[in-house]
């Protein structure tokens, strides 16, 4: 016998249980997974022990990543079921939406095409077929994959090291997308087509919307930039794993790291000429993204580019201008919130920009984080031809320097944007990219456990929702991060201590996820990344860190 706590309610049974069948008809199509002990499960699983369950619903942080990855599967079944040859490729895109567009063929994505696959997608809703986790061996995945002319899948099976594969079928139609699904198609009923040439946008319900569809936004900076990346990665043949892993079997390692390394290079020359021709009016350059995005090794190789152009800024740490604790706002749990934009003194950032600006003589603060305090330095001056450079989660909230004219301010907005795969169907998450590297850091230089930064990622992405993703339109330049072969890399550092969270762990889902795909990269040595890398931020042996 053992009892079960759900929805307000206990029940004791004798006798396994599948989650599913705790729900009543109406519960079905408001739940999408649920937590069984804290572990993120399928409603398709069966227990037998003690256990508090909670269903999940769209408004939820962890089912936005179940539904989107279900609707990928299918969207593909459709696309399949109308044309056994369509090949689609899937990428995240604007408005936090995903981008869809068919690979390699003379049917083009336009009206016509995008309400029959529509059409389609809305028979499977309403025919209700359940989606079901299988078990294959390699061998019979290999063959499923063939048949479905899936050949990207095949050339990643070949780096899988396990000789059984985990699929799941619907209706006859089989495919992975590495994540936990929802069970049935029939709650796959909310989203959204638009046309966005080549291909097409998918909207979704995200639990920061309130598990809405939120509106769709076309921000024209950040769309530039993973368009950009799309045709990067197809310039040096890199939209896979296979095609990623195909360089090191082809000893060819060397010139694939210079090659990301000197686009990296590229964009902050490209970036050293734009403030060169802006400096007549130009004071102050602010630099923004979220964790882990690498912005303080991108300031730092701002300023050199910048120190070579004859232009000499003057930098100013945002953080020296937190208040103590005491003064920080509270978040809900009654905690000091040290991501709120008003954890800082904004009124004094505000005067001390303003008097520098003016050429004024300014004691800057510095704050102790281990006292808890702030203490005043030297007084200061800075010249008309010293901008000031500023980086920091709120460098591109207009509060923050609201005494500056706009016209005086370059703002950057700095994030990884991969636009690579796992295999077509499965793009590489942006998050998933900032979460190795912030497991990575906190891991090598922070004592914290990879269970640790999970515990601590849904707290840092909302945040990040708060306070940087509303202002990074307000951007001038888009820097993309992400170093396509930074994967190989970092999954040396983490692989192994992800693997060691056991599987009734609270994060395991989430740990497993990121374990699968680091597994299916092949390793490459860290002689490969210059001193100078913004990969060196995350792994050590930055050349900015040796003074």
């Amino acid at each position: 016998m053992f009892e079960v706590s759900f929805l307000g309610k206990k029940q004791t049974f004798d006798k396994k249980i599948r989650l599913g069948d705790l729900l009543t008809n109406k519960e079905k199509d408001k739940y999408y997974v649920a937590k069984v002990n804290n572990a993120l499960r399928e409603l398709n699983y069966e227990f037998a022990y003690n256990a508090k369950v909670e269903f999940l619903t769209a408004a939820d942080y962890d089912v936005s990543r179940v539904y989107e990855a279900s609707l990928r599967y299918l969207i593909s079944m459709a696309a399949f079921e109308l044309d056994p040859t369509m090949q689609l490729s899937f990428d995240y895109s604007v408005s936090r939406a995903l981008y869809c567009e068919i690979r390699k063929s003379e049917k083009k994505v336009d009206t016509a095409f995008l309400e029959a696959l529509q059409k389609k997608v809305l028979q499977l809703v309403k025919q209700d077929y359940p989606i079901k986790r299988i078990t294959v061996t390699k061998d019979k995945a290999l063959a499923i994959y063939d048949q479905f002319h899936f050949y990207d899948k095949v050339e990643v099976l070949k780096y899988r090291e396990n000789d059984f594969v985990h699929l799941y079928e619907c209706n006859g139609y089989y495919n992975y997308m590495y994540s936990l699904m929802v069970n049935r198609t029939g709650v796959l009923n909310k989203f959204k087509f638009r046309l966005y040439n080549p291909g097409f946008i998918i909207q979704f319900p995200r639990s920061e919307s309130e598990g809405l569809i939120p509106e769709f936004v076309d921000d024209v900076q950040f769309g530039r930039t993973l368009r950009e990346e799309k045709s990067w990665i197809q310039i040096v043949g890199a939209e896979t794993i296979a095609e990623i892993n195909a360089y090191k079997k082809e000893r060819r390692l060397s010139d694939f790291v210079n090659m990301c390394e000197t686009r990296h290079s590229n964009m902050i020359a490209e970036l050293g000429v734009i403030i060169k021709s802006q400096m007549e009016n130009l004071r102050l350059i602010c630099v923004a993204g979220p964790s882990s995005s690498g912005k303080t090794t991108f300031t730092n190789r701002l300023r050199i580019e910048l120190l070579t152009r004859g232009i000499k800024p003057f930098l100013v740490s945002i953080d020296d201008y937190y208040k103590p604790k005491a003064e920080a706002p509270k978040d809900e749990f009654g905690q000091p919130d040290l991501e709120h934009l008003h954890a800082l003194d904004v009124e004094l950032f505000n005067s001390d920009l303003q008097k520098l600006i003016s050429g004024e003589e300014v004691s800057l603060p510095r704050f102790d984080f281990k006292l808890g305090k702030r203490s005043f330095r030297t007084p200061v001056k800075v010249s008309e031809e010293m901008p000031i450079l500023i980086e920091g989660i709120h460098a591109l909230n207009e509060e923050l320097t609201s005494y500056i004219p706009h016209h005086q301010k370059y703002k950057i907005y700095i994030s990884p944007h991969p636009q690579y795969h796992i295999d077509y169907h499965n793009p590489i998450s942006i998050t998933d990219i900032r979460l190795l590297r912030r497991i990575v850091r906190d891991k090598e230089y922070r004592n914290t456990v990879p269970a640790d930064t999970l515990r601590m990622w849904p707290s840092v992405r909302r945040g990040e929702f708060k306070w940087i993703y509303p202002n990074q339109e307000t951007s001038d330049y888009v820097f993309n991060s992400e170093l396509t072969y930074e994967i190989g890399i970092l999954k040396k550092y983490a692989l192994e201590a992800l693997e060691a969270i056991s599987r009734d762990h609270e994060f395991y889902i989430t740990a497993n996820r990121l374990v699968k795909f680091l597994r299916y990269f092949e390793d490459i040595d860290d002689k490969f990344v210059p001193a100078n890398s913004l990969l060196k931020e995350f792994i050590g042996g930055s050349s900015f860190y040796y003074d």
